[in-house]
């Protein structure tokens, strides 16, 4: 019997988290009949993360680059070295709760037809996320707009396994199968998105998604460029635009852009007067939305980390 259950981790600076979800992935694995391994890719940390995983008892293999790359393209390298039957995508700020691998193997398990499975998300004091939605497109914008979002668009909820649109992959279970039969993930998606559209093309193909709330994973959402993170926002402007012209007609992504700018900019006033919002990061978000092809987001800082470590080199 071979190797039932991957799971793949990626991890960017971020070591005292990695070696927290890598201790979850321990606890998760003594409870399981079926064979497991435990892959790490490190995107070029200098904080000593490749050498910790190497060092944990856990980890089966560590690949480590010595240039970052995106994320779509190092969760492709994982699931394409993968050796088991379903490959557990898992951020390097993701910690698996008890019984989440086994909740979410026995979804795809009882459901052949789903490609994907994701937990629900946690945030670090215990309160749910949203996790599952449905497709970006105009009329999810226009509910958005409209401020009936969480109530329609919001897929991640009820107690119990149920048919979404995309899951995000936090913590999210693929069928090896699948994902090679829909070519992986998309690397052109650096960071964000990339999960929308890989379950996008799984729908098209023929495959369904789950959400499964009896799996849950704490989300720590390290990923971060400073107090208004505007890098951030950039990419994830730019990568949303990105799949609205992938899927749908250059008409629709322009009507997307012009309804979520309008949310974000209602967001803005609305920070000027709520305490604990920043009406900063809503104005980035508004100006990303309207120029998606402007500005410096998380693909160009890996590019300049990378010059830097060739420069010195």
């Amino acid at each position: 019997m071979g190797v039932e259950v991957s799971f793949c981790i990626v991890n960017t600076q971020q070591r005292d988290l990695l070696l927290r979800g890598l201790g979850a992935v321990a606890r998760e694995r003594l409870t399981l009949a079926f064979e497991t391994e435990v892959l790490v890719l490190d995107n070029a940390s200098l904080d000593g993360s490749a050498d910790a995983a190497r060092d944990h008892p856990a980890v089966t293999e560590v690949l480590r680059l010595d240039r970052r790359r995106g994320k779509a393209e190092n969760d492709t390298a994982l699931l394409q070295r993968a050796r088991g039957r379903y490959a557990m995508l898992l951020n390097e700020d993701s910690e698996l709760q008890p019984g989440a691998t086994l909740a979410l193997h026995a979804a795809l398990r009882d459901h052949p037809a789903a490609a994907a499975a994701g937990a629900r998300l946690l945030r670090p004091d215990g309160t749910v996320k949203p996790s599952a939605w449905r497709f970006p497109g105009p009329r999810a914008a226009l509910l958005a707009a409209v401020g009936l979002h969480r109530r329609f668009v919001v897929q991640s909820t009820g107690d119990e396994v149920r048919e979404v649109d995309w899951a995000q992959s936090a913590a999210l279970l693929v069928r090896a199968e699948a994902a090679r039969a829909v070519g992986w993930l998309d690397a052109a998606f650096f960071v964000y998105s990339d999960e929308v559209d890989f379950c996008k093309r799984l729908r098209d193909a023929g495959w369904t998604t789950l959400h499964v709330p009896g799996a849950r994973a704490i989300h720590h959402e390290q990923l971060s460029t400073g107090s208004v993170p505007e890098r951030r926002i950039v990419e994830m402007a730019r990568n949303r635009d990105r799949y609205m012209r992938k899927h749908h007609s250059r008409a629709a992504a322009r009507i997307v852009r012009w309804l979520t700018a309008w949310t974000y900019a209602l967001r803005a006033l609305a920070a000027l007067v709520l305490p604990g919002h920043d009406p900063r990061r809503y104005a980035c978000h508004v100006a990303a939305t309207l120029l998606p092809g402007r500005g410096q987001g998380i693909r160009e800082a890996a590019g300049d980390f990378n010059r830097r470590a060739e420069g010195l080199s």
